[in-house]
């Protein structure tokens, strides 16, 4: 029986965290559909924060590569005065790396609804 509570008392805790991330995030970063997104990221910066691979095997038109893996070492790239387009595969790093970049004083933070993989526009591949 102790063990249900112990159980029980994770799987609480567990859900309040994700929960508070979630909050967290949506706070941080306004979330953007395709549409939305086309129509601004051409006058922001446009950062895909896949990994190398995953970028070669195909990007966006016009993003530059800055994986979550090296961005405590390469933040310093982005302007923290012009928008921020932000997308992974999925959209889940991309909310991770807006919460980083929130703390670092950037406002303007914005990510593709769905990441890469709903994304129908043009995109360049090295393949």
């Amino acid at each position: 029986m102790d063990y249900l509570y112990i159980i029980i008392g994770v799987l609480l805790v567990v859900i309040i965290f994700g929960l508070i991330s979630y909050f967290r995030i949506k706070k941080a970063v306004t979330n953007l559909t395709q549409e939305q997104f086309i129509e601004g990221y051409r006058k922001a910066q446009l950062i895909d924060v896949r990994e190398p691979k995953e970028f070669a095997g195909g990007h966006i038109l016009g993003a530059r590569n800055i994986p979550q893996s090296q961005l405590r070492q390469r933040y310093k790239e982005i302007r923290s005065d012009k928008p921020v387009y932000l997308y992974d595969q999925n959209g889940a790093r991309s909310g991770r790396v807006a919460l980083f970049l929130k703390k670092k004083g950037y406002t303007q933070l914005y990510q593709l609804q769905g990441g890469f993989k709903q994304w129908t526009g043009k995109i360049k591949s090295k393949g």
